[in-house]
């Protein structure tokens, strides 16, 4: 039971991943997270007001139940399989949010400063960072895993060129706001 409370090699996830998108592939379904937005509304009755919310949603029941397992298999992960141990970091990386204020770093899944605070400050950071999100997903026709794992699987340009100001938009942010904002 050991080595699976130990971190598994990068290799390891790589494979998997490329596993699953291969039998997607064969399948014929694309993958993404942000698409369960979609089916979610549509499953409550969004089609009535909305026509973008008008498919067949049924048909993206895997994808639901893809999404469940991801948060199940996290939260099974954290409490269960992780030994109460924070992921490694690098001391620089240590350093340099210890320096900003997150105190916790290097202590817990996420940062305490700012998940178990209800500040006002923190609960604006949550809505406008959620709103963005979900702006740039629709945007982008698609979240992260939609473009950087299924589309450049499929060899979609759009997502290429997605995944591409994906990695600019963090650079940004991590050099530029984040900073600003803390």
């Amino acid at each position: 039971m050991e080595w699976i409370m130990n971190p598994w090699p990068w290799y390891v996830g790589g494979i998997l991943v490329a596993l699953v998108m291969i039998a997607l592939i064969k399948l014929g379904k694309t993958f993404g997270f942000s698409s369960n937005f979609r089916t979610m509304c549509a499953a409550l009755g969004a089609g009535r007001s909305a026509e973008f919310f008008r498919f067949d949603w049924k048909a993206q029941q895997w994808n639901l139940l893809f999404l469940v397992g991801s948060v199940l298999g996290g939260y099974v992960s954290v409490h269960f399989l992780s030994n109460g141990q924070a992921p490694a970091l690098a001391d620089s990386v240590l350093n340099k949010l210890h320096a900003t204020g997150f105190a916790s770093a290097g202590t817990s899944y996420s940062p305490i400063e700012l998940f178990g605070d209800w500040s006002l400050k923190n609960i604006l950071l949550w809505s406008v960072g959620g709103l963005l999100i979900g702006f740039g997903t629709r945007y982008a026709g698609g979240c992260t895993s939609g473009h950087a794992i299924s589309g450049l699987s499929d060899l979609q340009w759009p997502s290429l060129i997605a995944v591409i100001g994906f990695f600019i938009g963090g650079l940004v942010m991590v050099h530029l706001l984040f900073p600003f904002i803390f």
